[in-house]
């Protein structure tokens, strides 16, 4: 099947208790054991859940993978995968990513013992040369949060898989409709759903999925142990979000696109952070690695100060992190997603008072580059 008829079929069948079209949300906490010592297919609800499931099965089919598993928030499903490494592994993150992994790897990691070293990955040379006896895992974003650097995630698996070396890439910006990393070699893909695979900014969850059997051994695992699971209401939402996964994307990503093209026209507007633009350095591999770009990008303004009176002179766009819903939002990395990293830390990444990051929604593209213009003036 294609995927617009996956996202609105796949795991997703009639119910086999009533019929129901559209899957029941299964709000119990336990279920009732068939007989002595013989549970049924769940037996609690921190382990596994009917409406759960289904949303697991869909995201695996869309991303090409065999085992899905979706969680609380995308940190959690973050923090569950870290945890599969041990005190004295080695773990090789790119140095451009989301402020809350930087934080998780920095302030939760690695007082554990687990050692973390930033690359600039999109330097294969630079990350052959970090490659280490005790290297365990690669940690990818692309794009990057909020720079738009691209990884070339076909490369990366190569280098790693040789060595048994566990890949991950966060997939958030793209989606599993213009991006999927499993089809290039990556061992694992994540996802925060609360962006694009919901879409609607009412649900906090994440997603993780595999091709791999024994990392899916150890991904349930640790997702009873933690007790990171996504609640079935939650699931609910979510596989309702996913059914228009695909029309919303195409929106997005025509909005964004000719958003980005007005943008790098702009006098105020310095430099225009977009995979679609041929301005951008790493244009060719986005062709060759994705099939669409996806709402969200950034752009540079001439300073700080023409950044604050945007950000607060806006009708339609709403100063608010996050991003992937249908309606846009804009934020500044520097004061509010990439906060928690280190001043000196955001400098070095050019994370910087001048860029903007902002999430295309759905809205007519005409009334979105009139607001800009009018916040501009």
């Amino acid at each position: 099947m294609k995927f617009e008829t996956l996202a609105i079929h796949a795991g997703q069948g009639p119910d086999p208790a009533y019929g129901a079209v559209m899957s029941p949300i299964y709000q119990t906490s336990t279920f009732a054991f068939q007989d002595y010592n013989k549970p049924g297919e769940f037996d609690y609800t921190r382990s596994g859940n009917p409406t759960r499931k289904r949303l697991e099965d869909c995201l695996a089919a869309l991303e090409g993978g065999k085992f899905g598993y979706v969680f609380a928030t995308g940190m959690a499903a973050s923090a569950t995968l870290l945890s599969m490494f041990n005190a004295g592994d080695h773990l090789i993150i790119h140095d451009d990513l989301y402020g809350g992994t930087y934080r998780l790897l920095v302030s939760v990691l690695a007082p554990k013992g687990i050692e973390v070293e930033f690359v600039n990955l999109r330097d294969l040379d630079a990350l052959k040369a970090a490659l280490r006896p005790n290297t365990k895992g690669i940690w990818t974003e692309t794009p990057t949060n909020p720079l738009m650097n691209l990884l070339d995630l076909s490369a990366i698996a190569q280098i790693a898989k040789p060595k048994g070396i566990v890949t991950f890439c966060d997939n958030t910006f793209l989606s599993p409709f213009y991006q999927r990393p499993l089809e290039l070699g990556i061992d694992i893909v994540m996802h925060s759903t609360t962006k694009y695979i919901n879409g609607h900014s009412d649900v906090v969850a994440g997603a993780a999925i595999t091709n791999d059997p024994e990392l899916a051994e150890k991904i349930k695992m640790l997702q009873n142990a933690m007790g990171t699971a996504q609640a079935p209401f939650d699931c609910f939402l979510t596989m309702r979000g996913v059914k228009t996964l695909p029309v919303r994307m195409e929106r997005h990503n025509s909005n964004a696109l000719t958003i980005a093209h007005w943008l790098e026209a702009h006098p105020k507007v310095t430099q225009v952070l977009h995979p679609g633009l041929e301005s951008h350095p790493q244009h060719e591999l986005a062709l060759r690695q994705m099939s669409g770009y996806g709402g969200t990008f950034s752009f540079r303004v001439t300073d700080g100060e023409v950044a604050k009176h945007l950000l607060t002179h806006l009708n339609i766009f709403v100063l608010a992190e996050s991003l992937g819903g249908v309606e846009s939002l804009i934020e500044q990395p520097w004061t509010m997603t990439h906060l928690s990293m280190p001043e000196d830390v955001r400098r070095k990444l050019t994370l910087t008072e001048d860029l903007i990051r902002i999430s295309v929604g759905i809205e007519h593209v005409d009334d979105l580059i009139a607001d800009l213009e009018e916040a501009l003036k």
